[in-house]
């Protein structure tokens, strides 16, 4: 296995786990179940986890697939840049999802608060990761990118041309 492979492997990890977890703690907080709070809790920490290394792989994927003939600069830029900036606030959900885990865990009074500003960077996160695993799929998957239509037609232009160089 290689890091393109590690990478594919464990990039879905961070984006679904934020998912479950945001509807887990949803569903604590109008249940008001203090294990479904907790357990979300866990989930963003092993989310955050799993986005370090999903991070960590990433630059030896970006290698192996940057020199592919349908795969261009610009949308890996474009990949990275959102996922440093999914991973920042996944670190940051992590971390303050820690903190809310230890306050409720202790039962102190301003548990609901880091409970709320918990919940906030998990809506927060659930977009980037969104927008993250979108722009990671346009990098192999040229039907779901933005342009695909015109992405089709000028790929069909060069597969043509092509064609007609060999007669």
């Amino acid at each position: 296995m290689n890091d393109a492979h590690y990478h594919l492997v464990i990039n879905h990890f961070p984006i679904i786990g934020t998912i479950f977890g945001l509807g887990i703690l949803i569903a604590g907080l109008v249940l008001k179940k203090s294990l479904l709070q907790n357990t979300a809790y866990v989930l963003f920490i092993v989310s955050a986890l799993t986005g370090f290394l999903s991070m960590y792989t990433g630059e030896g994927a970006e290698e192996m697939v940057e020199n592919f003939p349908t795969v261009s600069e610009n949308i890996i830029h474009e990949h990275e840049e959102l996922a440093e900036k999914f991973a920042a606030v996944l670190y940051a959900l992590g971390a303050v999802s820690l903190l809310t885990l230890f306050l409720q865990l202790k039962r102190y009074s301003f548990a609901k608060i880091a409970t709320y500003c918990t919940l906030g960077l998990a809506l927060l996160a659930v977009v980037l990761g969104k927008e993250v695993g979108t722009s990671g799929g346009e990098i192999r998957h040229t039907e779901i990118r933005k342009n695909a239509k015109e992405a089709q037609t000028n790929s069909a232009e060069q597969v043509n041309n092509t064609e007609q160089d060999e007669d």
